[in-house]
């Protein structure tokens, strides 16, 4: 009996984190497409934990002045966990020359650990450097606090919609 209801708890669990990702998925990207301004992959490695991470963003136009919302989601690997970041940022465009613009930013995350066959949500918080080229390709560090990784170093390339 005790094993049925342990059983059922699990269940329970990873109902619920399929439905957190789910909700996340389609409140941020459904409507995404329909206004986004671009949409990029990325890679990069992160610390603590020390692990390879790729992923993908969108970016909307200004929202206002030159605020953008940009999700994006990063799945970690490496140091025996899984990590998939499902990342809520907003970065600030600051033009620094010709072709170049510097973005800061910062936002919550919903973090999915998955460590010895167990699999946790937690919350995190970033925040954000980065340049980019009106090319595409961009360089990108995240300072993570609370339950994301410490440290975050990656590079991308996102492609104009409009």
């Amino acid at each position: 009996m005790v094993a049925v209801m342990l059983h059922l708890g699990m269940l329970r669990l990873r109902l619920r984190h399929l439905f957190v990702i789910a909700s996340f998925l389609v409140a941020t990207f459904y409507a995404l497409p329909a206004a986004a301004q671009e949409i990029g992959v990325r890679a990069g490695a992160s610390a603590n934990p020390d692990q390879f991470y790729f992923g993908g963003h969108g970016e909307t136009p200004a929202l206002f002045d030159r605020l953008h919302f940009r999700p994006n989601i990063e799945i970690g690997v490496g140091n025996n966990v899984t990590l998939v970041a499902f990342n809520i940022e907003f970065a600030y465009h600051i033009p620094t020359g010709r072709n170049w613009y510097t973005y800061v930013g910062a936002g919550p995350a919903l973090n999915m650990i998955r460590f010895n066959g167990n699999t946790n949500s937690e919350g995190g918080f970033n925040l954000l450097l980065g340049v980019q080229h009106n090319s595409g390709l961009f360089a990108e560090i995240k300072a993570g606090l609370a339950d994301s990784p410490d440290f975050k170093v990656g590079v991308g390339y996102a492609v104009r919609l409009r």
